[in-house]
């Protein structure tokens, strides 16, 4: 699992090996893991290494110091390397070794940052070492007109020549919520030292980091406690729960599913296929025949009805996808989040919430979702700033229900009631379509079913039993992410075909658990 730390706990994590006269020490770790990122990066790209070209930003604090000390190493290696000074107060050492090594220096403001910019865009790799874990707010003065004209003269990420690696994290992004205030310098990638910081993993911060990279410095984290944790593959394998040799279709979890309507049919359909690629033992559907016939064309194993919650055994619940405008899908939903099962509650059943749940309820809405739930709380947010801080607002969300919430994006946060935040950037932009969404609860869904009555499931994964639910939506993100990001590779993401790709992830982590046994 990844723990993300705020960075007054990183800071207070260096403090005793900074008084203990380590503090160099420190900077030339993180300076040889920025440089030896920064290499593997050149060459995958195809560059060669000596005669590439680079361009450092130093800032005043100690991102500045690491830049240089990753320049002076580049240089060293033969990479032509210019700093770009935006602060009085530079490290004098690391500029000194900068200097010694061959590298060249210009203050940023003794020149046009325009053609500084022009200049960074045309070397081969830029490093950000302008702010640091320590900085608020974001790029100020000649160095947001900087970030500003560079993104103009190289282009957006992923059509420009130029591999910009942030150092610690990109300047101009909250450090704790992923907040991005003005210009940024979007990364290809961050090395990030000691531990990952929440906004790296959080809402628009993720999206200017680009590939994370955490490199090890020997600080001691056991004092505190994450901020936020993202679940890695080997995580979600330990929650998946194998077949066992005794097991049959009631005792791999049977999972009851209230969606779909008149109106939108096709949404009960994806969700049940979601639901049995990932494996769970059966699938009870409740709702109108026609839905029924359209889920048989493609799952006829799909078990359906148009009963009761109460009449329908089940381990887990699935209500809301596609049902609108149907009151039997809304009873069904009520019904079901009163069972006190786990109950995943997505699009049309988000209406019907009651003022307090439990943990096992588990809330899937989208920012403009989010937001009509809060505003039916009293809690007024505009869909723009729940986007800019998803991890805040789940977070009150969570609270204010007493329910797991998961908020869908680009970066998915799952906060629980506890206040225990798990933040997922698993998918690909491909999954950005209609009918994505349902795939996800279906995936969420099964999971719960087969996890409703292991007692063993959360101290797999070291969270806390309170806590499961939030860490068994997060693995579904992690799932449907994989699947997409697998569907991708083919092309366009057509959601209908998703099981396949599902079924592979699972396949993939299954053999990955049974690996590690």
């Amino acid at each position: 699992m990844l723990n993300a730390f705020s960075g007054g706990d990183v800071r207070s994590a260096e403090a005793p090996l900074i008084d203990a006269g380590q503090g160099n020490a420190l900077m030339q770790k993180a300076a040889h893991g920025l440089f030896g990122v920064v290499l593997g990066l050149l060459r995958a790209d195809g560059r060669g290494i000596y005669g590439a070209t680079a361009v450092v930003l130093a800032g005043s604090g100690n991102n500045g110091a690491d830049a240089l000390y990753a320049g002076e190493r580049l240089l060293r290696r033969g990479v032509g390397a210019t700093a770009i000074l935006t602060s009085d107060r530079v490290h004098a050492a690391s500029l000194e070794a900068f200097v010694r090594a061959g590298g060249t220096t210009v203050r940023l403001d003794d020149a046009d940052p325009s053609e500084l910019a022009a200049h960074a865009a045309a070397a081969d790799v830029l490093i950000d070492g302008i702010l640091g874990t320590g900085a608020s707010g974001g790029l100020r003065g000649a160095s947001a007109d900087f970030a500003e004209a560079f993104d103009t003269a190289a282009g957006p990420r992923g059509t420009r020549s130029t591999i910009v690696v942030a150092c610690d994290l990109p300047s101009g992004i909250g450090t704790d919520s992923g907040l991005v205030e003005g210009p940024v310098l979007h990364a290809d990638a961050t090395v990030t030292f000691g531990a990952a910081k929440p906004g790296l993993l959080i809402g628009e911060g993720a999206v200017a980091a680009g590939e994370l990279n955490v490199v090890d410095i020997g600080l001691d984290f056991s004092p505190f406690v994450p901020v936020a944790r993202s679940l890695l593959s080997a995580d979600a394998a330990a929650l998946l729960r194998p077949p066992r040799a005794e097991d049959h279709k009631y005792s791999r979890g049977v999972l009851g599913v209230a969606a779909g309507s008149a109106r939108y049919p096709g949404a009960a359909a994806l969700a049940v296929g979601a639901a049995l690629a990932t494996g769970v033992g059966m699938v009870r559907y409740l709702g109108p025949d026609a839905v029924a016939a359209l889920i048989h064309q493609r799952n006829p194993e799909a078990v359906a009805s148009t009963g009761s919650v109460a009449d329908a055994r089940s381990q887990a619940w699935l209500v809301g996808p596609g049902a609108v405008d149907d009151d039997d899908q809304r009873r069904r939903a009520v019904d079901a989040m009163a069972s006190g099962l786990p109950t995943i509650v997505d699009a049309g059943a988000l209406g019907a919430v009651p003022e307090r749940v439990g943990p096992q309820v588990i809330l899937t809405p989208h920012a403009g979702e989010l937001r009509q739930l809060l505003a039916e709380r009293g809690l007024d947010a505009e869909r723009s700033e729940i986007e800019a801080e998803p991890a805040h607002f789940a977070l009150r969300a969570a609270e204010t229900t007493g329910a797991t919430v998961l908020l869908k994006g680009f970066t998915t946060v799952v906060a629980a009631p506890s206040g225990a935040l798990f933040v997922q950037a698993d998918a690909t932009p491909w999954l950005a379509t209609a009918g994505s969404g349902d795939t996800l609860s279906g995936i969420v869904g099964a999971l719960a079913a087969t996890l409703a009555e292991d007692d063993g499931a959360a101290g797999r994964i070291g969270v806390a039993q309170e806590d499961l639910w939030a860490a068994v939506a997060a693995a579904g993100a992690l799932i449907h992410g994989s699947a997409g990001r697998r569907a991708a590779l083919r092309g366009p993401v057509v959601v209908s075909d998703l099981p396949a790709d599902i079924g592979g992830v699972v396949a993939d982590l299954l053999e990955e658990r049974r690996l590690t046994m």
